[in-house]
């Protein structure tokens, strides 16, 4: 079994009221920051799969990102296959996007 390393983001969907977005952008005059608008917040996992192979690993990653990290009716997510075991290095590709609704 080899290891896999994934990030995956999980952010409001588009329409979704976002309360930590707009207290974020709220805050940004008291910072003296103007040019920012449109701010939207959410969340990244980061995950260590064991797998007999690298779509093993993406099948199980999708499987948790719509049942377990993201809420279908308020969110979608995207997925990335991150290169080595450190958090800090750059993730190697996009590979999949999307929401339990489209999934089921």
């Amino acid at each position: 079994m080899a290891s896999y390393r994934f990030c995956v983001s999980v952010m409001p969907r588009e329409g979704i009221l976002d309360p930590q977005g707009r207290a974020v952008e709220l805050s940004l005059p008291h910072l003296d920051v103007d040019s920012v608008r449109d701010v939207r917040v959410g969340r990244r996992v980061e995950l260590t799969v064991e797998a007999a192979s690298e779509p093993s690993a993406r099948e199980v990653v999708q499987h948790l990102a719509q049942e377990l990290f993201s809420n279908p009716l308020i969110e979608s997510w995207s997925m990335e296959s991150l290169v080595g075991e450190s958090a800090d290095e750059a993730p190697q590709e996009s590979l999949e996007s999307g929401s339990a609704v489209a999934a089921r």
